[in-house]
């Protein structure tokens, strides 16, 4: 899809829908239409043409009817159930309105795709506001300490505290272990 000069890429987002239609001899033609009230960049991007499970073994021809007279229709699928049963159609992009016409065959004969539309997208601006806001409050609150001098304050405080804790204790001799302490059983006596 391309963009119009006027609108800016922040301002759309795609949105895909499944898209549908079946051909056969009682409704051989069927138009794309987008929406009117949907005031957006529409396409209708194929996917797959494929025949009924009640399809006749013969040539269907699927063909796209251009909007103006003087254009020739242009075939983009000839599909029949022992031969060619089913055709992807990758990169086909077509800009509404589309009609799509059963030249030859009954059908049943199913054309899928997406319908993609680009639509306003006002998360951004959304975006945008909070963004400003957290700016203005960065503005108003003081700034806060670098990492690195945090660690070192942190860690003179923590020393300091030591220090305190060891000269604030008395110093009391380790505990004796009284007589005969530490010492191990006795060997036996030899004999």
């Amino acid at each position: 899809m391309s963009t119009t000069g006027s609108t800016d890429s922040k301002s759309e987002k795609p949105m895909a829908l499944i898209w549908g239609c079946e051909l056969s001899s009682e409704r051989a033609s069927y138009t794309f239409q987008a929406p009117q009230e949907w005031h957006c960049e529409q396409q209708l991007a194929l996917r797959t043409v494929c025949l009924g499970e009640k399809a006749r073994d013969e040539f269907h021809v699927l063909e796209i009817v251009p909007p103006t007279p003087e254009d020739a229709p242009v075939p983009i699928a000839t599909l029949k159930p022992s031969v060619l049963p089913m055709a992807t159609l990758g990169g086909v992009e077509l800009t509404p309105p589309v009609t799509f016409h059963l030249r030859a065959g009954s059908g049943p004969v199913y054309i899928s795709g997406q319908h993609i539309s680009l639509m306003p997208d006002l998360s951004w601006e959304e975006e945008e506001e909070e963004e400003e806001e957290e700016e203005g409050d960065e503005e108003e609150e003081p700034p806060k300490p670098q990492g690195a001098k945090r660690g070192n304050a942190a860690k003179k405080r923590r020393l300091e505290k030591e220090d305190e804790q060891n000269s604030a204790a008395p110093q009391e001799p380790p505990p004796s272990k009284g007589r005969g302490g530490g010492r191990g059983k006795k060997a036996a006596a030899k004999k």
